[in-house]
């Protein structure tokens, strides 16, 4: 059969991607083939697309998509034709049908729509290891989270709030600071009208933060330095500005005696019994009302160029999902 996909042969901008129609085998042993229902649309294709993150190529691109199993190979146990089905983390998603590991599928359950699972997976898995086991919050802890209207970091507001934290976000624009105080951050920073490391101290009489998330990289670096207490962590899991500067011990004893890690979801998701505690975990807080997912763009995978450029221009919120 045929699949619709989405591959580049080199690093650029939103036009180095080519949509094109190519044969798709059989799947291989511990293989499942599917035809995909939703995509969701992550900073990390940006990163991949750009070089910013090097892979092999000409390759596909997308990490994330939901779907219906259309035919098993060899040796796949636990699933079946027919069955619904989400992924995060495997690279070739842009696409209408593909193969994929049966080893990384994670079965939808019955009250989780496609869409919601194809826009929430990958992102309800970081903020999983993000708030839980690369730091875990405690009830009580001031938490400041960067990019706090995008998908991830709408997840993580809600998932915060609900551990009993005081979630404090970083967004653009009084628009977006209301809308985020919707979402379980008690306090919204405008990063183009305030000093956000200013603000922080103001909001924790001067004591800083024991965490910063920070996914902004380059440009928000100094101000998570300046908003953390003594012995704080800025766990730097993202770089849509580009990376983070090398980072000096002395700074960071200069600094308090502080902690910065650059954790990968690949790392923290590579066991499968992690994989599906963190899905589970996911689902089971959106079944019980406590996360609300946004998708508040749908768009072609025909269009993914101009997907791609409004993301990368910071023009969208919450979740994006492509319709193959």
């Amino acid at each position: 059969m045929n699949t619709t996909r989405v591959t580049i042969n080199r690093y650029g901008g939103p036009d180095v991607m080519v949509l094109e129609t190519v044969h798709l085998a059989d799947p291989a042993p511990g293989e499942v083939q599917m035809r995909q229902t939703a995509i969701g649309l992550n900073f990390m294709d940006i990163y991949q697309r750009s070089g910013s993150y090097q892979i092999p190529l000409p390759s596909p691109l997308g990490l994330e998509a939901a779907g219906v199993i259309t035919a098993l190979g060899k040796e796949v146990t636990g699933f079946s034709v027919g069955d619904r089905v989400v992924y995060a983390g495997l690279l070739g998603a842009y696409a209408s049908h593909r193969n994929v590991t049966a080893k990384r599928l994670i079965a939808i359950p019955d009250d989780i729509d496609d869409d919601i699972a194809a826009a929430v997976l990958m992102k309800g898995i970081t903020v999983e290891y993000l708030l839980t086991r690369c730091y875990r919050i405690e009830p009580g802890q001031d938490v400041l989270f960067w990019a706090a209207s995008g998908g991830v970091g709408q997840i993580a507001g809600q998932w915060g709030a609900h551990l009993g934290a005081r979630m404090i976000g970083v967004t653009g624009g009084a628009a977006n600071c209301t809308a985020i105080t919707q979402l379980g951050y008690d306090v919204a920073i405008d990063r183009q009208t305030e000093d956000v490391a200013a603000r922080v101290r103001e909001l924790t009489d001067g004591k800083g933060v024991p965490v910063v998330y920070d996914s902004v990289g380059a440009d928000s670096f100094y101000a998570s330095i300046n908003s953390l207490a003594p012995f704080g962590y800025l766990v730097s899991f993202g770089a849509t500005t580009g990376p983070a500067p090398d980072v000096s011990p002395h700074l960071l004893q200069t600094k308090g005696s502080l902690y910065f890690t650059r954790p990968t979801l690949a790392n923290y998701m590579a066991a499968r019994d992690d994989l599906e505690q963190a899905a589970a975990t996911t689902f089971g807080l959106i079944r019980d009302g406590v996360l609300k997912v946004n998708i508040n763009q749908r768009m072609p995978l025909s269009g993914i160029a101009a997907a791609h450029a409004a993301m990368a221009a910071g023009d969208t919120t919450g979740s994006t999902v492509l319709v193959p």
